[in-house]
């Protein structure tokens, strides 16, 4: 089990959140941060403080993305002309693990990265087995033949815990995922508030 798998379970714990709004999320049983000091009070937290648990947040919400690699999706998005935060959750949505979770093709987003890894997908036809491939508006995701009756992805498209976004066209028949538009923030259906405003006064320090 690699180090980012085995710490997805104590993230909700650490950042005090129920992240992805799962029912079987730990923190609905455990409301404290993990380890033997997880029930002592916590301090009052500062500016930068509060701007980390942002940072931490959004990068833990997509499959807990790697320092270096979420830093420069920042930098890309510092570089266009207009709101730096929302070019970031837009660059962050055009991954095609966070599309594969989206359209309901596996339960998590941390499946979605294994998912895509072992090369269940197909992008316009043509199988890719990268994460942080990044996909355009237009695009037609869809699952491999051979992966459709997989127990995963049955239960993940019966599930009636999330809803479909609407800048996917999404057809459980056929399993496929239009990608229709790079969303707005107000677009994005998380589970809790995410601020990547702070993100960007984060980096911008």
């Amino acid at each position: 089990m690699t180090k980012r798998v085995s710490a997805k379970h104590k993230i909700d714990r650490r950042l005090g959140e129920n992240l992805w709004g799962r029912p079987k999320s730990p923190l609905n049983k455990r409301e404290y941060g993990p380890g033997q000091h997880g029930q002592r009070r916590r301090g009052k937290i500062t500016d930068y403080g509060t701007q980390l648990k942002a940072k931490q947040k959004l990068k833990g919400y997509y499959a807990s993305i790697g320092e270096r690699q979420f830093k420069a999706i920042y930098h890309e998005a510092a570089r266009l002309k207009g709101d730096t935060s929302e070019y970031l959750v837009g660059l962050l949505e055009c991954r095609l693990d966070a599309i594969v979770y989206r359209a309901k093709f596996v339960p998590t987003v941390f499946s979605a990265r294994q998912f895509v890894n072992h090369g269940h997908i197909k992008v316009n036809g043509r199988r890719v087995n990268i994460p942080s491939y990044r996909c355009k508006v237009g695009d037609v995701i869809e699952i491999k033949d051979k992966s459709r009756q997989l127990p995963l992805v049955i239960d993940a498209v019966q599930s009636g815990e999330r809803n479909l976004p609407d800048y996917l066209d999404v057809d459980h028949n056929k399993f496929t995922a239009k990608f229709l538009r790079v969303p707005a923030f107000a677009d994005i259906p998380y589970a809790v508030k995410m601020e990547p405003n702070l993100v960007v006064e984060f980096y911008s320090r």
